[in-house]
């Protein structure tokens, strides 16, 4: 039984060690993506230079992905669930008090983790792609959906709590909205900084919910 049971162990490291490679070279190949996607753009990226980036064979990139628009859709839905799961993880940590969570919510967009050139770069190829094709609305219009939720509920729990003027569903989408310029900014390369836009960012809802934040972060309550 002890011979018998060291054996299946070996078996099971092994098939742990082959998934683990699997799930590696994979994960190499999406950051090579994101990596070519920064510096050639979409229409440019090619396998090759996908496999030539993660150091890796073309055979490799054919066989975890078959196509090109495999591969592209599998970094996408990378980067969308990174995205996702950064700024839940942000929320989470901020506790219970919605000045908290708002300036989490803001402070997450320009995480070093998330905002980088190479990725900003990534996401404005693919934005420019979303239009004509469906695929890549899919995958990233349920989160799109549940982030826009939170901010309006974030949004109605400021107003009620601070006794503000405006609706809570047009002041989230202006929140949102003024968050993806300033990406969209950093994306252009003119000179903002992601400390900069961090400091654009917090300047806005200071003044939008001057109750709850100051510029050094949420007043107690």
């Amino acid at each position: 039984m002890r011979a018998g049971g060291a054996e299946q162990g070996s078996g099971d490291g092994e098939k742990r060690g082959r998934k683990a490679s699997k799930e590696t070279r994979r994960q190499q190949l999406i950051e090579a993506t994101i990596d070519s996607l920064a510096k050639r753009g979409y229409s440019d990226t090619t396998l090759a230079d996908v496999a030539d980036g993660a150091g890796l064979s073309r055979g490799i990139v054919n066989f975890h992905f078959e196509s090109k628009e495999n591969l592209l859709i599998a970094t996408l839905q990378f980067m969308s669930e990174e995205y996702g799961d950064h700024w839940n993880s942000a929320l989470e940590k901020a506790g219970p008090s919605v000045a908290s969570r708002i300036w989490a919510v803001v402070h997450a967009d320009f995480d070093r983790k998330i905002c980088t050139k190479r990725k900003l770069a990534a996401w404005c190829a693919f934005w420019g792609e979303a239009k004509s094709r469906p695929t890549y609305q899919a995958l990233c219009g349920a989160r799109d959906v549940k982030y826009q939720e939170t901010v309006i509920a974030l949004c109605a729990e400021l107003k009620a709590e601070g006794n503000y003027a405006y609706e809570p569903e047009p002041m989230a989408l202006s929140l949102c909205a003024m968050l993806e310029g300033l990406w969209l900014r950093l994306m252009m390369g003119d000179g903002t900084t992601r400390e900069k836009a961090l400091e654009a960012a917090i300047a806005f809802v200071v003044a939008v919910f001057p109750n709850h934040l100051t510029l050094q972060g949420p007043k107690s309550q």
